[in-house]
């Protein structure tokens, strides 16, 4: 008796039917929406690539001119330096006593500080303004590329 029952059981059992052209169309679709996704995924990365291609140049141009304003800013004080230098000497060369070579030490020495520390002043200022000009391209993607993930 109990194979009777398993007969009819397995009679009464519907199994769903396959149909390959739906299953055919969801893959298609499933295919379609990959390779859409795709597109979307590389346009993103070649927009990113090309941004951060820009801000390289810009940067590296950024550094070129800062590296020269700072190079044309150290041999004028060398050239400054070299030409007070030979000034104090001429002067010393020139003096007819031991006070007055002593007077002219010491009044050397004191602008020698004080265009020390104005030279110090200027390479800071041209310095600062270097690095804040070197950073702004990049800082300016990474903003804008945070924004874009923000977005998304």
């Amino acid at each position: 008796m109990s194979r009777t029952k398993t007969a009819e059981t397995i009679e009464n059992v519907e199994f769903p039917s396959f149909d390959a052209s739906k299953a055919t169309d969801q893959i298609r679709a499933f295919a379609e929406k990959g390779v859409e996704q795709s597109k979307e995924a590389y346009a993103k990365l070649k927009t990113g690539a090309e941004d951060t291609q820009k801000a390289l140049e810009s940067t590296f141009e950024t550094v070129k001119t800062a590296s020269n304003d700072l190079s044309l800013k150290a041999i004028a004080a060398l050239r400054a330096n070299t030409e007070a230098g030979f000034s104090h000497l001429e002067a010393l060369i020139g003096a007819k006593s031991l006070s007055e070579a002593v007077e002219l030490q010491t009044a050397f020495l004191r602008k020698r500080v004080e265009m020390t520390v104005e030279q110090a002043k200027d390479f800071q200022t041209v310095a600062s303004k270097a690095a804040e000009d070197v950073t702004k391209p990049i800082k300016t993607a990474f903003e804008k590329a945070l924004k874009e993930i923000k977005a998304a």
